[in-house]
């Protein structure tokens, strides 16, 4: 069983930065996988950013690019998202995700996911 802790949520103004880390149980971290989700409220959950096992491939929603940044440290078992430029519009639970299959880029499904750490964005 994994389980997966976010961490690094709060409150902040438009304009400012946090960054988010999930710490991942289990030895098998480094051969998947990652992603971040978002849910604001009355939205579905949405796709964020990726980072392939290896951390040489990543891959960011439209919405994020050039704002945000996903990271990994495989001898920490955890990952990490750098918002910077945060806006209103950023507001939501943040989720972080494995990847359902080994040595990918999370293209597919994900299979274990944490649960959550909130991000408001003031205006």
């Amino acid at each position: 069983q994994v389980q997966l802790v976010e961490s690094g949520g709060g409150l902040v103004q438009a304009g400012g930065s946090l960054r988010l880390s999930c710490a991942a149980s289990g030895r098998t971290f480094s051969t998947y996988a990652m992603g971040w989700f978002r849910q604001a409220p009355g939205k579905e959950r949405e796709f964020v950013a990726r980072i392939s096992w290896s951390g040489g491939a990543t891959y960011y929603a439209n919405s994020v690019k050039g704002r945000f940044s996903i990271s990994r440290d495989n001898a920490k078992n955890t990952v990490y998202l750098q918002m910077n430029t945060l806006k209103p519009e950023d507001t939501a639970v943040y989720y972080c995700a494995r990847a359902a299959l080994r040595y990918g880029s999370g293209e597919g499904g994900y299979d274990y996911w944490g649960q959550g750490t909130q991000v408001t964005v003031s205006s």
